[in-house]
Formats: structure tokens, sequence, C-alpha cells
């Protein structure tokens, strides 16, 4: 029998509801490694500033023993990714020999941007919103540096589902003060002063200007986070592996100076 818009759609359903359960099941399987997501843009070099903070931002996070998630591209997905790598290379403890280094690339039939080459694990995608999805689902903060629209798609699909109680809140945090306190401002006279969005949905997102006081923003989720480990029967490993980062996150002596 020939197909119908409304079996095709029945079957597209079907299949939705498959994947979403299957999801939910990966998330499980997933959870037990504490990761960061850092976004940005793809076209910032290694002689920039921006590209150096980035670097520095994830060092800082693989010092900790913290896994790191980008789109795996070039720019500051590199920047991320190499400063993994390069803390894997250069740790002295076992502990963070395991740290990985995770890209989730996009395939672009019009582009010829290529993953980096500093990726422990890669997962490619043909569609934006499974791997937004991915990004969401692996990620237990998120942190967007400077970009363009690729960046602030990310950005509002994080931001959204937090919103509206679709995925977990968690701290994502606008790294340049300088790049995102315009936007704040813009949104604050532009749409919350129309009533278009409520004034509780700024503070979803803390803007800093430095590497040091985005970690003092993750140290929550953390804590966050070995709380949850600490319920779970099994959590044992979780717990001891958290409370590592916590302590080595308190040598740092960082402190939050949010806008």
């Amino acid at each position: 029998m020939k197909p119908t818009v409304d079996t095709v759609r029945a079957q597209i359903q079907r299949t939705l509801e498959q994947y979403f359960s299957l999801e939910e099941e990966l998330q499980q399987l997933e959870a037990g490694r504490f990761r960061v997501c850092i976004f940005g843009s793809a076209r910032i070099r290694p002689e920039h500033p921006t590209y150096q903070a980035v670097y520095r931002m994830s060092r800082l996070l693989a010092e900790l023993g913290i896994d790191v998630v980008t789109g795996g591209g070039p720019g500051l997905m590199e920047a991320a990714n190499l400063a993994v790598r390069d803390a894997v290379r250069e740790a002295e403890s076992e502990a963070h020999q395991d740290i990985q280094s995770i890209g989730l690339t996009i395939y672009l039939p019009r582009s010829d941007e290529l993953a980096n080459k500093h990726l422990d694990i890669k997962s490619e995608h043909r569609r934006f919103s499974s791997r937004l999805d991915e990004f969401m689902r692996l990620s237990h903060a998120v942190i967007v540096a400077p970009g363009g629209i690729g960046t602030m798609l990310e950005l509002a699909y994080v931001w959204q589902l937090i919103q509206v109680g679709l995925a977990e809140k968690r701290a994502v945090v606008l790294l340049d003060r300088d790049m995102w306190c315009p936007l704040l401002e813009w949104m604050r006279d532009k749409m919350l002063d129309r009533a278009l969005i409520s004034p509780h949905d700024l503070d979803y997102v803390q803007v800093v200007d430095t590497p040091e006081e985005a970690l003092a923003l993750i140290k929550p989720e953390l804590e966050k986070f070995r709380a949850r480990a600490a319920a779970e029967p099994d959590g044992e490993v979780k717990v001891e592996e958290a409370t590592r980062m916590l302590k080595a996150l308190d040598k740092k002596k960082v402190e939050p100076k949010t806008t």
C-alpha cells in the first residue's frame, strides 16, 4: 500500500519516541564523568587574545581532571581541545591520563571546515538539532566564548531549554564582558521592557572576564554532581573523583565576579 502523509508522520513519531528513549538510556550510561562544554568561534586564530583565554580556560579544567566538550572544529574549539591534550601530555598524575577531549562535529556540505586534530572522541552529526542535544546530554556546565551566528544558536538553544525546564539548570557562563554585556543590555532594553521575557530569564546566564572567574561558577555544579553521585548505590568512584576535583579547585582560590 502506498504510504500516506499520516502513515509517514506516524512512523516518524514512533522513531522519535524510540530515539528519545535511547537518548535517555545513553545519558544514564554517560553520566559517570563531569564535563564542561565550551562554545566559541571557528574563525579566531592562535595569536588572538581570545584564543589564548579559551586555551587557558580549558587547560585549567583539564588540570582539575574535567573532560571538555566542543564542536570539534578550528578556532576556539581547537584551542579548547588542544589545551586538554597538552594537559594530559604534561600531567604527572595518572589520574589525569584519561581526561577526554571531545568534539561533536557537524557535516556541512558547503564548508571545507575540518575537525581539529586534538580529539580523543569524535561524534559527527548531520543535523544541528541532534548535535545540540548531545551537547546538553554530555555537559554539566557551559562556557560560551565570543563567536558568531553558530555560537549564538548554541547559546540560545541551551538558554531556552533551561528556561522552559526541558533541561536541568546548570551554569551557563559567558566569557568576555565586552562581548556579552551589550547583548544583555539590549535584551533588557528591548525584550524585558516590552515584557517579551521575564526578569528571571536573564538570571540563567552569568558574565565573566577570566577563566578563573568561570571556574568559580562551575564549582557549584561539581558539588551538585558529587551530591547526586553520593545518593547512587554505586557512586563511590564518582564521589572520590569529584572530591579530588573540588580540593584541587579550592587550592586555586578562585572567586566569582559576575555581571
